[in-house]
């Protein structure tokens, strides 16, 4: 497929040549979004709040009954193991593995109601994670194409201007979504829009590739429980200098322009600039600036904070993302589990109690309490969900000898918790039937998910971008969720 081009945005000649020096330092194109700045007009207000997203993506699929859609009152094989607790909102209930978040409800609010035709993840993580019901021609569930649907993180990094020029417009954290057996699941990357729109993948557990739990606390296996295992860890990562550029070199400004410059004649004879580029130097302070270091650095930070999230990969993941969202990236999601973490076919209810719900109550409370307290709430909006949700009936066979009963695929509903970016608190938007099945009140697409991000971010109703043959790509598919 062709490399596509924003259809409002477009590259002159000269942010061309600095996006050239850009790929000279070892940034690759995700980081010319800084360069892109200088030729933007601005985009008109949507009637948005928020200038940040975190995007919290719950991979295999959170259960609906046993989080924020119990049914107390139905027979025990629907209903599950666990009770339900009343919330800080009159009316109101969820799981009581939750009880942190219970009594935050007033700052959250949650869509019960979220539907796709898919009980497969790889369909699933398409849908929910690029905002589109179809799949894309030429779909593989085992590997990502060309041709697939943009990420929303990926969208958002195209269309929103940067609000600080030294950090990438969209990041994806602790990893990628790789299936236990290597394969890369589709829908986080640039697809259509072509793979220098990924956004940027903070790998913060590289010895860790197929993990499960809040690591390094302990880890799990979907059959035998919690575990310890000494060799997982989570990182900040190594913004290192590409190889050949020492910071020395960095620091020589006057040689840096010139190596820079050299570049430039190369690729335009018609004239020279005659200061450093305030945009190259947003490029080069990403390897150098020392704020910068510090927003992806978790571990630095006081020990009382670190204890609130937990420290683990749940924990140290929500804080990083506070932390790049208040230094000025758009959008942040955060893959609380890899693929399949939350697929708890085995073993669900002490899977959920012992494992999952714990740290994910901790996180997410202790993020919200945050930027709360630091006033960045009513511009940051969080988004929770997985690629679906948990069959009503618990299952009558395991499908691992010695498992305990789980649930199964079911993409006809879900809840998602939604807060801060102007929406308020306390809202329960849909209802699904007494067996949690189905949607039977305000059902929602992912379409409407992916326009809600959009809309509170400000992108307006007819951007677009276009590819260069000056095809439209259309970025709303659906409307805003009315949290009302």
């Amino acid at each position: 497929m062709p490399p596509f081009v924003p259809s409002h945005l477009p590259l002159r000649r000269r942010t061309m040549i600095q996006a050239g020096a850009v790929g000279l330092l070892g940034l690759g194109m995700n980081h010319a979004t800084a360069l892109k700045a200088a030729d933007r007009q601005g985009i008109a207000p949507g009637g948005g709040s928020a200038k940040s997203v975190i995007f919290i993506f719950l991979s295999g699929g959170l259960t609906q009954h046993d989080s924020f859609d119990p049914k107390p009152d139905a027979p025990a094989d629907i209903k599950g193991e666990f009770s339900a607790v009343a919330t800080a909102t009159p009316g109101v209930s969820i799981c009581e593995h939750l009880p942190m978040l219970a009594s935050r409800s007033s700052l959250w609010s949650q869509v019960r109601s979220l539907s796709t035709p898919y009980n497969g993840h790889s369909e699933g993580h398409m849908s929910v994670l690029s905002g589109r019901t179809p799949l894309p021609t030429a779909f593989n569930g085992s590997k990502p194409q060309s041709t697939d649907w943009p990420s929303i993180a990926s969208v958002v990094g195209d269309a929103v201007a940067p609000r600080n020029n030294n950090l990438p417009p969209a990041v994806v954290l602790p990893e990628r979504l790789v299936h236990r057996e290597g394969r890369i699941i589709p829908g986080q990357f640039g697809g259509l829009m072509g793979s220098r729109r990924d956004p940027w993948f903070i790998e913060a557990s590289p010895f860790n590739p197929i993990s499960y739990g809040a690591y390094p606390d302990y880890e799990f296996h979907f059959v035998r429980g919690r575990e310890r295992n000494d060799k997982l860890q989570f990182q900040s990562p190594n913004l290192s200098l590409p190889q050949g550029l020492s910071r020395s070199r960095l620091a020589d400004r006057d040689g840096l322009l010139s190596l820079l410059e050299s570049q430039r004649r190369d690729l335009d004879r018609k004239g020279t600039e005659a200061s450093f580029d305030r945009h190259r130097q947003s490029a080069i302070s990403l390897l150098t600036d020392a704020a910068v270091q510090r927003a992806f650095d978790v571990h630095s930070v006081e020990p009382a904070v670190q204890e609130r999230y937990g420290r683990n990969a749940f924990g140290w993941s929500c804080l990083m993302a506070r932390q790049l969202v208040e230094a000025g990236v758009n959008l942040v999601q955060v893959n609380l589990g890899n693929d399949e973490t939350w697929d708890t076919h085995d073993n669900n209810f002490p899977l959920l109690k012992d494992c999952l719900l714990p740290p994910t109550d901790r996180a997410v409370s202790a993020l919200l309490d945050d930027l709360s307290e630091r006033g960045l709430l009513n511009e940051t909006l969080i988004v929770m969900c997985g690629e679906m949700g948990r069959t009503p009936k618990v299952n009558a066979q395991n499908r691992s000898p010695g498992a305990k009963a789980g649930r199964d695929h079911w993409g006809a509903v879900q809840t998602v918790m939604v807060a801060g970016g102007g929406v308020p608190g306390g809202v329960v938007v849909g209802e699904s039937d007494k067996q949690g099945a189905y949607p039977i009140a305000d059902p929602q697409r992912p379409e409407n998910l992916a326009a809600t991000i959009y809309h509170a971010l400000g992108i307006p109703e007819t951007a677009a971008w276009k590819d260069e043959f000056d095809r439209p790509y259309h970025i709303y598919h659906g409307e805003p969720i009315r949290f009302v």
